[in-house]
Formats: structure tokens, sequence, C-alpha cells
């Protein structure tokens, strides 16, 4: 073997200790309450978001289908925001992506439809010792179902931190109630969506009520499948009057919108997809 290759190998082994190391010490911070020095830890290091399921495909070897699913890794706790539609692809996808179920600490549903929680009772039963945030609309059958996996459940009505920098919006909306999930992370907020039924604008509007910074990223579904065009010009232009610098329009936002928004956004439209990783200091 070469110096060069030992070197390189020694280099990987490295960043792979010191980054056990660096989620050994946030677990440990938490669970001591030292929430500064877990903000610091935060602050050094990356957020991981792996989309694991999605009407798109970035990734091959991986399963599309129509509905939503994002990991959320180098946050205080490990976050599934929304589990998909059907158990057997999310599985599928977990497993060609290698993520380890048993380190999911907190689990967001967006809505109560199928196409984001169909995969959580089969996620519950693979790990039950989660937090489950619903909207507090939920219906109650639906809360005794997860209870009775032994999970906890917490109804969300107002915005509120879920862990260090990391908030929902609280439940929005009219006809179809909706949450969605806010980083307040150095670089500015990022905000994961599940449909916007909402309106994605009016998250976004809610997002700077909360926290009066500049929006980083927003990505997920945007619900704007059919919308006239003058009516998808107006939102693009109030994304660029919010001051939202990147965003990335999958799942139920539309082919016609979706275009829209990376000709609108260009280098910093963020493609999503079923595999896509996103690595955010």
């Amino acid at each position: 073997m070469t110096s060069l290759k030992k070197m390189i190998i020694l280099m990987v082994a490295l960043f792979v200790f010191g980054m056990s190391i660096w989620a050994a010490d946030i677990h440990r911070a938490a669970r001591q309450g030292n929430l500064e020095e877990v903000k610091s830890l935060l602050e050094k290091n990356p957020v991981k978001f792996t989309i694991l399921y999605d009407n798109y495909l970035f990734k091959e070897g991986t399963k599309t289908d129509w509905g939503f699913s994002c990991l959320i890794e180098g946050t205080e706790k490990t976050i599934l925001f929304d589990t998909g539609t059907r158990p057997e692809i999310l599985l599928y996808n977990i497993d060609q992506l290698k993520v380890d179920l048993n380190q999911v600490e907190q689990i967001v549903i967006s809505h109560n439809h199928g196409d984001h929680t169909g995969g959580l009772f089969t996620v519950l039963d693979k790990n039950h010792d989660v937090q489950v945030y619903l909207p507090v609309s939920f219906p109650s059958n639906f809360v005794r179902r997860v209870e009775s996996k032994k999970a906890k459940v917490v109804s969300v009505d107002e915005p509120v931190e879920i862990c260090q920098n990391v908030f929902l919006t609280g439940e929005m909306g009219d006809r179809i109630k909706e949450q969605s999930l806010i980083i307040n992370a150095s670089k500015g907020l990022i905000i994961v969506t599940g449909c916007s039924h909402q309106g994605i604008v009016n998250i976004l509007k809610r997002a700077k009520e909360m926290f009066d910074r500049p929006i980083y990223l927003v990505f997920g579904g945007f619900h704007l499948g059919g919308t006239p065009d003058a009516e998808l010009a107006e939102i693009i232009r109030s994304f660029k009057e919010i001051g939202v610098l990147k965003c990335g329009a999958t799942h139920c936002t539309g082919e016609k919108a979706i275009g829209l928004f990376k000709e609108a956004y260009g280098k910093n439209y963020t493609p999503m997809g079923t595999g896509r990783v996103l690595e955010i200091k």
C-alpha cells in the first residue's frame, strides 16, 4: 500500500472517529442540561438532511412514490419529519441509505394525510422510544393508536421549540391543519414543509414572525399543482421579497411550479428527491 493511500485511510478514519465523538458529546451535554455546550457543538458541525421518501429520484437504487419523509441529523436530537405513504418503500430506502431508525428520538408529522403518515406505525414498531409531535387537531383514534405503540404523543397548537434551535410553526390553516419545522441555524432559518396546505408564503411569514432572521433554505412540498401562472409568479416574487436565499420544491409542488422555481433561483435552487443528502453548517 502506498503512503498516499495510507494517509487517505487514516484521514477517513480520523473523520469518522471525530464525528462519533462529536455526536456522543452532544447527547452527553443534552442529558446534563448543558444547553450552552450543546449550542457550541451544533454551531461547529453540519445539520444533515436525508430525503427518505419523495415523488422524485435523486440517488439511483432508491425508490420513488407519492409522499414525503426527511431525516434530520446533527441537531440536538435526531428527527424524522413525516413518514411517506407505503411502509415497504420507506423501509427499502432506509435500508439503501443505511439509516438506523434506532437513532431517531423525535418524529414530527406535518398533517393527517396518508402520504405523510403511512410509514409511522411501522417505524414505531421498530423504535417506540420517541416523542411524536402531531398537530392538535389530529383525530383521537390516531393519537390512541400512536400511544398504543408506547410512543409519547405531543399535541402541537402554538409555535414550540422541540429541541435546541429546532421549532415547529404550530398548527396552521383552516380546512387542512398543518405544521412545518424550522431550524434556527447560524446561516439563517431552514424550513422543512410537508405539503404547505396553509400556503407556502404563509409559512414563510410565520417563520419571520417567530424569528427576525434571514431564511437560508426552505424545502419540501409547496402544494402548487394546477396553480395559475400569474399566481405562481406572485408566490416566487414573495419568496424574493421575504428574502429566501435557497429553495428546494418537491413532492406536491407540481412540475410547472418546480420548473419556475428552478428558473428563478438558478444556482440557489436545491434539487430534491429520494436519497438526496444536504449538509448545512
